[in-house]
């Protein structure tokens, strides 16, 4: 039987809060000793992270220990954005392991990273795996290192996000045993014999039609359906593209996860900002690099689309389940939250609603990590939901 708990402190004392919030996290859990632990927590505790993993550690009675620094934390209904808080997820039980791992100096080495991160998980991978990915935001190279990753480890289930700050310090932190290191990569694997269920929900929505790629120079595109890309833009985004600082702000390119499709569906499409639009050139340079011919889209981003697309998933994730998950592990967006809503503890509310009282923890990410097509890829503005649940069917 898994058994998995999640702990929650805003005690100003460092070792205070991560000793109270492993406490309760093993006593919600009905364990005496955790196999493994994930603590996220925010910038406000930035000076104490090694007193705090240590004081986890010592806690739950394990050197697996694993996380990241965090804009705010998710504990169940809690969702904190600002000031001290922390939270941490244990969980253990009969065939259940976990193993952490760290990579450093992760700039530039992406599928470097991929193949020391395998090398370290491989030897502990169960029938079903579940990698969580902890990785410095300012130095992610997710193009090489996500899909090298999936070649390096094919039957396994990759999510988690980028570590993220309130801005005071202009870097990230990733966590593992008492190590507190940026431009570094760090996790846990989750193996053994469960369910697992992974759904993405993004803040975005479609604005007008998919258009295709007629013309293009590297990461600025020139056309649109034979037309000024700016064009094609300016007339989605209708009055906004009189303010195109705020406009960039709530508009993005949609890019379809198949290369093939020729249109954008929800859940079947990744968000890549816009980084400039000139109205002089007629062009659009984007946060990706499209070829001619490629479908791409324009979405808008808003609290009422985020929450529509956050209860479509939950549906789908309700019919889907065949038992009560266990464990949850949530990755949220730091561009949703309370600032995308106006209310705290929006996703985690409806969570609750959808799926039942289950143990949910997680932080505001810099970037998402989820399914993306055939291998896990980077899911701008969305939130992503990991479910563990004992397995239905033997083998």
């Amino acid at each position: 039987m898994i058994r998995a708990g999640v702990g929650f402190s805003d005690v100003l004392n460092p070792k205070t809060a991560a000793a109270e919030a492993t406490a309760a996290a093993l006593q919600n859990a009905g364990l005496s000793r955790a196999e493994g632990a994930l603590c996220f927590a925010t910038t406000a505790y930035g000076a104490a992270y090694t007193m705090i993993l240590r004081a986890v550690a010592t806690e739950a009675k394990t050197r697996e220990v694993a996380g990241c620094s965090s804009l705010g934390v998710i504990a169940c209904e809690q969702e904190v954005e600002t000031g001290h808080a922390l939270v941490v997820i244990v969980f253990g039980g009969e065939g259940l392991t976990a193993r952490r791992f760290f990579a450093p100096t992760l700039r530039g080495r992406g599928a470097e990273v991929a193949g020391e991160i395998a090398s370290a998980v491989r030897p502990a991978l169960g029938k079903t795996n579940l990698l969580c990915l902890f990785a410095d935001t300012y130095n992610m190279d997710a193009e090489a290192l996500l899909p090298a990753l999936s070649r390096e480890l094919p039957n396994t289930m990759v999510t988690g996000g980028g570590a993220s700050e309130d801005g005071s310090v202009g870097e990230t932190f990733v966590f593992c045993g008492d190590v507190v290191s940026n431009n570094a990569a760090s996790g846990m694997l989750i193996a053994g014999d469960f369910d697992l269920t992974v759904a993405s929900s993004l803040a975005c929505a479609p604005i007008g039609p998919a258009h295709r790629v007629t013309s293009v120079r590297d990461n600025v595109i020139l056309e649109l359906d034979g037309r000024p890309a700016y064009q094609v833009f300016a007339e989605a985004v209708g009055p906004l593209a009189a303010d195109l600082r705020r406009a960039l702000a709530f508009v993005f390119l949609a890019v379809p996860m198949d290369p093939g499709a020729d249109k954008i569906e929800r859940g079947k499409f990744l968000v890549r900002n816009i980084l400039g639009a000139s109205q002089e050139h007629g062009a659009l340079a984007v946060s990706h690099h499209p070829k001619v011919g490629d479908i791409v889209g324009l979405v808008l981003r808003d609290g009422e689309r985020a929450r529509s697309n956050l209860k479509e998933t939950l549906e789908e994730l309700r019919e889907q389940l065949k038992t009560a998950p266990v464990l949850g592990l949530y990755f949220d967006c730091v561009s949703r939250g309370t600032g995308l809503y106006n209310i705290p503890g929006h996703d985690s509310a409806y969570i609750r609603q959808y799926l039942g009282e289950i143990p949910i923890g997680g932080f505001f990410t810099g970037f998402e990590i989820g399914p993306s097509g055939n291998h896990a890829g980077i899911l701008q503005y969305s939130g992503v939901l990991a479910l563990l649940s004992e397995r239905t069917e033997k083998n």
